[in-house]
């Protein structure tokens, strides 16, 4: 949390578990000895994240660190297992359902398929237009001109709003996408490798465009990748999720600087650089682990080149090693 700003969004010591229950054959099959067990996914294992307003946090890691589920959980889509999400102090999960309606509104998500999450039966000014009309906050009659200043806004041409979204390319549906979770008015979106399936120049545009939004409507923004380099571009800070568990966070200049985990370091390592001599790529070494089985301890023990017994027995908790600078890591203590 940047010093002098207040939080928005929190979540505290938050936990989301996916179970796959025994169906009847299973159920049968334990009756005549067999062991089968309820499969649990731990895609999120007790994280702490604040975002303060204004802010652009930058939350990075391998695809299945649990990142995307995060970001669900932040705007109320998946529900938690255990843990608190505050809005501006308010427990939200706690609010009446009508104090709670108005709280999820301000905070909004942008999908990362603009094609899979727009509706392709329904015209642009439905799908940008349907939840502003519902919500109170436009009347019918208003809804067009409305519209057309959304999408005026996010750069479309005001008259497409009754085009189909297979009648857009990628790059113009991932800004009707963004007109969409503008038009309830948000404080707060969640954008979820919002420009990971877009064409590399027009992710420039689309970056581009976010920066401008949050410029002129005081956005905050919760940005979900796996690209170090979209996260450098547009962060304040960057939070580096590893295997559920949040091993680093720090402000984006610092972390890129000097990375303190070993796993932000071997990202680090493993990202492509525009440089004029030769570098050899770097992987980290093995697979990231099942969600279904983690590890025991740290979870990065497995892979991790520093690991010690400590490592394999001990969660490290995550705390300051240096100003604004957390790391969960044994190494610190040594």
């Amino acid at each position: 949390m940047s010093a002098g700003k207040s939080a928005l969004l929190e979540m505290r010591h938050v936990s989301k578990r996916f179970v796959k229950s025994l169906d009847a054959a299973a159920k049968i099959a334990n009756v005549f000895g067999a062991n089968q067990k309820e499969e649990v996914v731990h895609a999120v294992d007790d994280v702490n994240l604040v975002v303060s307003k204004g802010e652009v946090v930058g939350l990075v890691g391998e695809s299945g660190c649990g990142k995307s589920t995060l970001g669900r959980m932040a705007v109320g889509l998946h529900g938690l297992s255990s843990g608190t999400r505050l809005w501006k102090g308010q427990e939200i999960d706690k609010l009446d359902p009508g104090e709670r309606r108005k709280k999820q509104l301000a905070i909004q998500m942008i999908f990362q398929d603009p094609y899979a999450s727009l509706n392709p039966r329904l015209r642009v000014q439905d799908i940008v237009g349907e939840a502003p009309v519902a919500h109170g906050i436009v009347r019918s009659a208003e809804q067009r001109e409305y519209v057309e200043g959304l999408l005026q806004r996010v750069g479309l041409d005001p008259a497409t709003l009754r085009r189909f979204p297979h009648q857009f390319s990628g790059g113009q549906r991932a800004r009707v996408g963004i007109a969409r979770a503008l038009a309830v008015k948000p404080e707060f979106l969640v954008c979820d490798e919002a420009v990971a399936a877009l064409d590399v120049s027009i992710q420039a545009q689309v970056l581009n465009l976010f920066i401008k939004l949050r410029d002129e409507l005081d956005l905050t923004y919760l940005f979900i990748s796996h690209d170090l380099g979209v996260v450098r571009h547009l962060s304040d800070r960057v939070v580096i999720m590893y295997l559920g568990r949040v091993v680093e966070s720090a402000p984006a200049a610092e972390v890129f600087a000097r990375p303190n985990h070993p796993y932000t370091a071997a990202l680090l390592a493993s990202a492509p650089k525009l440089e004029v001599k030769k570098t050899e790529f770097v992987a980290i070494k093995g697979e990231i682990p099942s969600p279904l089985n983690p590890p025991s301890g740290c979870h990065f023990h497995p892979r991790c080149p520093h690991a010690m017994p400590r490592c394999k027995e001990e969660r490290p908790a995550l705390r300051e090693v240096a100003s604004m600078h957390m790391s969960a890591c044994h190494l610190n203590d040594t």
